[in-house]
């Protein structure tokens, strides 16, 4: 596998692996490698992301050293530090296969939790209309680390429930408090849940932001390009672009998207 990724970023999936693997109690089925580093590239500030199958639920205290350990094989987005920010999803292969909607998550792991788990709070399991898109996407790109491919491992998540976990997705965006301070994030999620809604398949987002540029009116197109080129690092953030703006294609993007999935 070394020979796919830079060697900062295959020591990185070592360490990470041997710690999905470390605790007792759980057995590990599969862990796949999905997202930018398989479909697109990695970027300035992607993530690392990983899925992890365990043959039973772990327990809150093995949930929680899970968590506090894969703290060491993470790093902040933008701080410079030894490794890329992780994103890790645990689920149990008895809440996954057979497949049912919403299926429950064990755990996630990603650096938006760090001060609170640093601070000793851990996310319980949930059910998360997000699997139906994750698991979607591990399907159709992945790399199995451990385990058999994520086409063979799981089963094809059912159209309709593909489409209401997008529905799902959009309706936590309502207003700017929702997307304060992770603007550029939001209106590239946007774009691919767009992108999703209309074909089916789940686009790098810069992929996803060219194509939702070219079916936009004219007075959306310099966000979604502004923001297409801060996630590729050829240019930096425009805060002075973000309120009214990211209003605007919001609105817009949500309500194409919400006739769409009708």
């Amino acid at each position: 596998m070394g020979e796919f990724f830079p060697a900062q970023v295959f020591k990185q999936l070592s360490h990470a692996r041997a710690v999905d693997r470390a605790p007792s109690g759980c057995d590990t089925d599969t862990i796949h490698l999905f997202g930018s580093a398989i479909d697109g590239g990695l970027k300035p500030d992607s993530d690392i992301d990983l899925l992890v199958t365990v043959s039973a639920a772990p327990n809150d205290s093995l949930r929680q050293a899970l968590m506090l350990d894969l703290l060491k094989v993470s790093s902040p987005p933008g701080d410079g530090g030894t490794w890329r920010p992780l994103e890790l999803t645990v689920v149990a292969r008895s809440e996954v296969v057979p497949w049912r909607y919403p299926a429950r998550r064990e755990l996630q792991f990603g650096e938006w939790l760090r001060h609170d788990i640093l601070s000793g709070t851990f996310e319980p399991a949930v059910l998360d209309h997000d699997l139906a898109i994750l698991l979607t996407k591990a399907r159709q790109h992945s790399l199995a680390l451990l385990g058999p491919s994520a086409a063979t491992f799981f089963e094809p998540v059912p159209k309709e429930h593909f489409s209401k976990a997008l529905f799902d997705t959009i309706a936590q965006w309502n207003a700017e408090s929702d997307w304060k301070g992770d603007e550029r994030n939001v209106v590239l999620a946007l774009a691919r849940i767009w992108y999703s809604a209309s074909t089916g398949l789940i686009a790098p987002k810069d992929v996803a932001a060219a194509w939702v540029s070219e079916r936009l009116p004219a007075e959306h197109r310099p966000l979604i390009c502004k923001a297409r080129a801060a996630y590729l690092g050829s240019e930096d953030d425009d805060p002075a672009m973000r309120v009214e703006e990211t209003a605007a294609f919001a609105r817009y993007a949500k309500a194409t998207i919400e006739r769409i999935l009708r």
